[in-house]
Formats: C-alpha cells, sequence, structure tokens
C-alpha cells in the first residue's frame, strides 16, 4: 500500500503537468466547431447509461463506452472526444473492483486514455481523415482506423503496466482477445449511430443507444440470476461431497478449498470457539490455495471480526481494508481487502465462525452471503456425522474395558508399519506380547471383578511408560501386544525389562468381590514379556506376533516367569 502512495504522488504530479496542458494544446490546434450542446448532451448521457449498464460475461463487467465517444469524435473532433472520454473514465473508476486504491488509478487511468485519444486522433488525421464526414467509405476506413490504433495503444499501455507490477508481459490473453472481439463487433454500431444521428439528429441515440442500454440492463438482471442458480447448484454438489467425507480433518479442509473456488478468493480461515476458555482460535487457514500451517495468537471471545460476529451472532461483509482494520489488525493477511464472516451454527448453537477475504475490493454480495450460509448448514451438518463416524470408528477399535486399541486396529497397524519396514520406509520394527502370570489364581481367589481392574490399571501402567512411541493393543484375555516403530530389538528388551519391574512392584489396590466386607487389599502381580524384531527376526506381520508369542511362552513362562525374552531363531 506505501508503494502505491509513492508511484500515485508521482502519477498526480504527471498528471498535473500533462493532462490539462494536452487539453490547451489539442483545443488551440483542432478547435471544436458548430457544438451543439443538446446533442453532446445526449451523446454523455448515453455514455453515462453506458457505463452503468455495461455487458456481464462471467461476472465481469464489460465497458463499451466506445460506441458513444467513437461517435462523438467522428461528429466533434478530438477535443470533445477528450472531455467525454475523461468523464466516462472516471464513473467507471469508481464502478470497477481493483485491489489498487483508487487514489492511484484516477491520474493511472485518466494519462492512459489521453494518451490513446491523442495517439489514435494524431494517426486519424495524418491519414487523411475528417471531421463531419458523410461519405461512409470515408468512416468506414478512417473510423476503423481510429478504433484500431485506440484498442491497440490502449492495450500496449496496459501490458507495459502488467511488465512493471507483475514481471511478466502478456500481450496475448484470454481477456485481451475477448476486448478485441467485442471492440470489432461493437464498431459498426458506433459507425451506423454517428450515420444515423447525421441524417435524423438525436432520435438516433433513442433509436439505436437506448435499446441496447434496455436490452443490457434485462440481460445482466438474467445472467445475475443465472449465476446465483449455478452457484446454489455447485453448493448442493458441495454439500453433497462433504456428507461423504468420515473424518473431521476432510471435511474442513474439504470445506475450505470448494469455498475458495466457488467464490474466487484468496483467503478462507475456521475459527473454532472454545467455551471451555472463551476464546477464539483459528483452526486452518487456506491462502491462494495452500494451507497455511501458522501459531495463531488466541482471542477473546469479543475480539476480531471473529469475535463481532460471534457477539451478534450475524454476518458482517467489508468492501475493503479501511472497514476492518481497526477490528482485525494483524489477523487478517496484509494484502486482504474484502472481508465477509458469519457464525457457524450447529444444533442452534454457534460453534465458530467461517471467515473469507479477498484482494479485490467489494467484492461480495448478498447472495454469496446466503449461499455461503447454506454451505455452512451443510458444513456443521458434516462435522456433526463426521465426529459420529469417528466415534464410532474408534468405539470398534477399542476394548471395551481397557480403552486400549484391539486386535483388529493392532492388525491392521502392524500391517502397515511391516510395509514400510519392506520397502525401507522404516529402518526396524518391534513387538513386545507381555502376559500377566498366574491370572487366572487372582480371578479365583478375588473376583473376576477384581481381575478386571487389574487389567484396567496394568493398561495405564503400560500407557505411562510407553507414551505415544508406540502402539499398545489388549491382545485377549490377560495379554497385551506394544508394537513399537523405529525400534530395535535391544532397546526393546530394555524398556520392556523397566517395564516388567515396574509392575513387580507396584500395589494394585482391588476390593474383593468373594469377601464379604469387601474390604480393599493391595496385590502384587508380575509380568512375562516375549519381543521380536523386523526385519532381523521376520518380515511378516503375523510371523512377528508368533515369534513374539513364542519368546513369551518359552523364553520367559517357561523360565520361569517374570521375565523378558527376546526371540531367537536357533
Amino acid at each position: 500500500m506505501e508503494d502505491y502512495r509513492v508511484r500515485s504522488v508521482y502519477l498526480w504530479s504527471l498528471w498535473i503537468m500533462v493532462v490539462p496542458l494536452s487539453f490547451a494544446i489539442v483545443y488551440r490546434i483542432s478547435p471544436p466547431t458548430d457544438l451543439d450542446f443538446g446533442y453532446l448532451a445526449a451523446f454523455a448521457v448515453f455514455a453515462v447509461l453506458l457505463t452503468l449498464f455495461p455487458l456481464s460475461m462471467n461476472g465481469n463487467n464489460i465497458f463499451i463506452i466506445q460506441w458513444a465517444t467513437l461517435a462523438v469524435f467522428l461528429k466533434y473532433g478530438l477535443f470533445v472526444e477528450m472531455i467525454v472520454i475523461q468523464a466516462a473514465v472516471l464513473l467507471v473508476t469508481f464502478r470497477t473492483k481493483s485491489t489498487r486504491p483508487f487514489y492511484f488509478r484516477i491520474p493511472f487511468n485518466s494519462l492512459m486514455f489521453l494518451a490513446t485519444s491523442v495517439i489514435a486522433g494524431a494517426v486519424f488525421f495524418s491519414l487523411g481523415g475528417q471531421i463531419g464526414s458523410d461519405s461512409l467509405l470515408h468512416i468506414l476506413i478512417y473510423g476503423t482506423a481510429y478504433q484500431l490504433v485506440y484498442f491497440l495503444v490502449n492495450h500496449l499501455i496496459l501490458c507495459a503496466d502488467n511488465k512493471v507490477n507483475d514481471g511478466e508481459w502478456r500481450f496475448v490473453s484470454v481477456e485481451a482477445v475477448w476486448d478485441f472481439v467485442i471492440m470489432l463487433l461493437i464498431l459498426p454500431f458506433t459507425l451506423v449511430l454517428y450515420l444515423v444521428e447525421l441524417h435524423i439528429g438525436v432520435a438516433a441515440i433513442y433509436l439505436l443507444g437506448l435499446p441496447f442500454v434496455v436490452a443490457s440492463f434485462f440481460l445482466r438482471k438474467y445472467s445475475d440470476s443465472e449465476r446465483i442458480n449455478r452457484d446454489l447448484k455447485k453448493a448442493t454438489e458441495i454439500g453433497h461431497q462433504l456428507a461423504g467425507r468420515m473424518t473431521s480433518v476432510e471435511v474442513i479442509e474439504l470445506f475450505m478449498v470448494k469455498v475458495a473456488e466457488l467464490l474466487s478468493i484468496d483467503f478462507v480461515y475456521v475459527v473454532d470457539y472454545r467455551r471451555s476458555t472463551a476464546e477464539l482460535v483459528i483452526l486452518r487457514q487456506l491462502e491462494d490455495s495452500r494451507f497455511i500451517e501458522k501459531d495463531f495468537t488466541r482471542l477473546a471471545r469479543h475480539e476480531g471480526i471473529a469475535g463481532r460476529v460471534m457477539l451478534t451472532n450475524k454476518p458482517v461483509i467489508y468492501g475493503k481494508k479501511e472497514e476492518w482494520a481497526e477490528v482485525a489488525a494483524g489477523q487478517m493477511a496484509p494484502s486482504a481487502q474484502s472481508v465477509m464472516a458469519l457464525p457457524i451454527v450447529r444444533n442452534s448453537i454457534t460453534e465458530g465462525v467461517l471467515i473469507v477475504g479477498a484482494r479485490k475490493k467489494n467484492l461480495f454480495a448478498d447472495h454469496q452471503l446466503q449461499i455461503l450460509e447454506m454451505l455452512t448448514s451443510y458444513f456443521a451438518v458434516s462435522l456433526e456425522k463426521a465426529d459420529l463416524v469417528q466415534k464410532a470408528i474408534a468405539k470398534s477399535e477399542r476394548c471395551g474395558l481397557t480403552k486400549l486399541y484391539n486386535y483388529r486396529y493392532l492388525e491392521d497397524s502392524l500391517e502397515k508399519l511391516m510395509n514400510k519396514v519392506n520397502s525401507g520406509e522404516l529402518e526396524q520394527l518391534s513387538l513386545m506380547m507381555m502376559d500377566i502370570d498366574f491370572f487366572k489364581s487372582i480371578n479365583d481367589r478375588y473376583g473376576h471383578q477384581s481381575g478386571n481392574d487389574i487389567l484396567v490399571r496394568v493398561a495405564r501402567l503400560i500407557e505411562e511408560e510407553v507414551g505415544d512411541e508406540g502402539v499398545i493393543a489388549r491382545y485377549g484375555g490377560e495379554e497385551f501386544v506394544v508394537v513399537l516403530p523405529g525400534y530395535g530389538k535391544a532397546i526393546t528388551m530394555l524398556l520392556g525389562e523397566t517395564l516388567r519391574e515396574r509392575i513387580e512392584n507396584f500395589d494394585f489396590e482391588i476390593q474383593s468381590d468373594l469377601d464379604e466386607g469387601r474390604t480393599l487389599q493391595k496385590v502384587k502381580i508380575t509380568m512375562s514379556i516375549g519381543v521380536s524384531s523386523a526385519p532381523e527376526d521376520s518380515d511378516d506381520a503375523m510371523s512377528l506376533i508368533r515369534n513374539a508369542d513364542r519368546a513369551l511362552y518359552i523364553g520367559a513362562k517357561q523360565a520361569g516367569r517374570n521375565k523378558v525374552a527376546g526371540y531367537s531363531k536357533s
């Protein structure tokens, strides 16, 4: 933004030196004659209407003011055309959306169209063109030459500007081709307007120009309706896609990507409201189609744009940065201009806030807000569904008693890890098979509920020792398994020994089901452990389990129990 401020100073300085002087020189060289201010006012109104009701293509406005300005040039000359085009350009600058500040675009556009007018006019006169001619051939040749030069000069200036700002010279582009085609399509109408006006006067504008403006207005309304219908259809498709995702992460990321695509925006934020701390936390940020991993300052419930939405439970739309900068300074991307935010509601409770942004000013319309509200409803429902699915999956993967993973999950995880070993992605993998010694006697003496209490406490002890280093599962009965990716046999046996000693020295508190008083008692148990490793012992998941089981029963149980034994092929 600071760069634009500096450049605008130079542009305004150049404007002050060039524009008034250019008007004075043109007036002196070729002053307008036979001015009919009624006709001129009609052409000016026509130019204004063409600006207010532009053609719309793919959501982009196409201003065809040359329809009026070329006719003005052919009738009154360069000076009057310069006045009309400068007034029209000022109005177009107000009407168009851009990432560039308004104070920069005014002198830039004014100077650009001044240059195109002067150069195109100079070529017209140098080729022999005459103002006010009623010769059809003369008008066709010189009017076409004027318009082609006008388009070429304007396009070259825009290419040079793009080269300065983006470092890329794009002379041929889709937008340039469309501009050229539209110029060629409008040119015959412009020449016909001038010729008809010569014979019937200002009525030509009403006969030829106004019907087009009216048709453009209704076509624009129809185009807007069609675009809304397309967006609604896309939103419904996105809703179906969200419903097919099984995890919350998948739902959030797909939602953000699709919102960015649908609205053609640069920034998407999903903000979560943490009721336990009354804080707002950004869950995910999408910037220029890429997810950004970034630590964000936690905000209080009332702070920032999200805080404003949370307090009012209503959406907000900002057209430019000046409107939200004081509210969310440092939270939004520095280059953002247009911002829209709305609550994410689930079961009538506001769970968070969706914030979208773009570098263009005044980008968002009311119908986009309505579509986004519908999408956030799909999003909230899909999140709830994903949460339920994950809870169901987690429940199916866990042992109901110990809350450790069950055999099915263990088998799947071990298979994946073994594939990584075989592909070289994982260097080594170890497995500990553990069994509580004489567990049947505990059940017989104290009851099965007391045995269950011991199983649960053993599970917690294993979790405390292993932490996040491995996958812990209940294998069945009193047996447990720990899978340790990246661990060799030696370090795994040391871990097993630490765990064995801790269990041996731990006092397990139980209330005997077979004791009438159900008094609290302390019980001692021991654990036998077998260890097998890949790739040294096996390259197959099931073989790794069998080898650890063999080490457990032959190396530990048969050797007296309360031991850690490693598998040996000999």
